[in-house]
């Protein structure tokens, strides 16, 4: 039986359209073997980084072409 693992991904981006993230400030968690271990450690990141409204993170699973909404989804 396959099994995905999640990923929380993101870091700082140079403006609010978020496709160009800023070198360096990339950011990977993970990998979690539940889709709920991976939206607690994404609640905490973003939560750290609330003030910040350049930040961004997402959940990825593999296997899946596209990040998948994060649950109750924040700004940062």
């Amino acid at each position: 039986m396959h099994h995905d693992r999640f990923w929380v991904v993101g870091g700082k981006y140079r403006d609010m359209s978020f496709a160009d993230l800023i070198p360096g400030s990339e950011s990977l968690f993970g990998p979690f073997r539940t889709r709920r271990d991976a939206e607690d450690a994404w609640r905490k990141v973003s939560e750290r980084h609330r003030s910040q409204c350049l930040a961004r993170f997402v959940i990825a699973a593999e296997g899946h072409a596209r990040p998948l909404p994060a649950a109750g989804h924040f700004a940062a």
